[in-house]
């Protein structure tokens, strides 16, 4: 059994005032799941890793892996394997030395080493390469030989700290799919940290999304996306990110532009008392329409074309201001540069709704 638990678990670091990284973290992590700790820089993800892998102190609370407490418990007593961002090999030992290295400081038989070490080596394709030295891999395959390295240990826990940032785009997308299926495959509870949140989005079986130490929600992907908790979820989880702006609200809707966007009853009751909201939605849920229709006034400032679909970038009057807004449009027949185009939300039920000074969302 290999669970993992924060419990109200803190890192907090000396200073004028002190620094709360993580802050009264309690979070449950089942046997065989994949969660991916995701935030920007500066959120306690990396901090809340390296307090379970036992390189941070826990200031308060505790940490449980696997129903035991090892908030004292020093990391070789933790059993559990760290992916760094660096690969941190031994430049002078071969791929498979590499690999077999922790197994023989723990005095493991050379044919046992072998066997695990030809047996991950399959795994990962690094079966060829085993005789090579790091210098003579690329950054891909250095990054499978740290995984090996994990693998051969059979640990109860994988920890990741943004393994794959040395790598470029496309070896980016390809290793993650390559570790996802691994872990899969393996089923050993993995914590994984990014600040990407589209590596989050298509790696985790959950995401947990942090802020300022604090732990923002903690959902599957399409939950987060679909209803996220707060402004700042809604506004971190999404490529390109959710439209979001504090708007006027009356007893009909939203006012945007001088147009009204109605609201269900349930939106309007959850918002009663206020005078604004902060509206949000999706650029894929708003539309360019004809002239003659009602919708908001866009001029476009920014067209990018990215195939299939293109992102409309442009601004709209909003009171007093004018505030960029998003359009995801079909890519063969997008507007051009300094066009004035009507927007209007194409789906109603995308409407997102949070109030204006907590950031908390106004539905359930």
């Amino acid at each position: 059994m290999a669970e993992v638990s924060y419990v109200k678990a803190s890192r907090v670091f000396s200073g004028n005032p002190p620094v709360r990284a993580v802050d009264e973290l309690s979070l449950e992590v089942s046997d065989g799941e994949f969660l991916v700790l995701v935030g920007p820089s500066g959120s306690g993800k990396s901090t809340a890793l390296r307090m379970l892998a036992g390189l941070e102190d826990v200031d308060e609370g505790a940490i449980h892996i696997g129903g035991k407490d090892v908030t004292n418990v020093p990391p070789k007593g933790r059993d559990i394997a760290m992916v760094f961002q660096s690969y941190a090999l031994y430049p002078h030992m071969t791929v498979a030395e590499n690999m077999g290295f922790a197994l023989k400081l723990r005095g493991v038989s050379k044919t046992e080493i072998k066997a695990k070490v030809d047996e991950a080596a399959k795994m990962l394709d690094l079966t060829k390469y085993l005789d090579r030295k790091p210098k003579a891999l690329s950054g891909g395959q250095r990054q499978r030989v740290a995984m090996g390295r994990a693998i051969v240990r059979e640990p109860s826990v994988f920890l990741m700290d943004e393994p794959l940032s040395n790598l470029d785009a496309k070896l980016r997308v390809e290793t993650r799919a390559n570790i996802a299926a691994l872990q899969q495959r393996l089923g050993t509870t993995t914590i994984y940290v990014t600040h990407d949140q589209v590596e989050a989005m298509t790696m985790g079986h959950r995401v947990a999304v942090l802020k300022d130490g604090l732990l923002q929600q903690c959902d599957t992907p399409r939950a987060l996306y679909d209803r996220p908790a707060n402004a700042f979820v809604a506004g971190f989880i999404g490529s390109p990110a959710m439209n979001l702006k504090t708007v006027p609200i009356t007893s009909e809707g939203a006012k945007l532009d001088g147009i009204i966007v109605p609201l269900s009853r349930a939106a309007l009751d959850a918002a009663g008392g206020l005078d604004e909201v902060t509206f949000g939605i999706r650029p894929e849920a708003l539309g360019i329409v004809s002239s003659n229709e009602e919708g908001m006034e866009m001029t476009v400032e920014l067209v990018e074309e990215l195939g299939a679909d293109a992102l409309v970038h442009g601004a709209v009057k909003i009171g007093d201001s004018s505030q960029r807004f998003v359009v995801r449009v079909d890519g063969r027949t997008p507007p051009t540069l300094g066009q004035h185009v009507k927007v209007a939300v194409r789906d109603h039920s995308e409407i997102h709704l949070f109030h204006p000074e907590s950031g908390e969302r106004l539905e359930a």
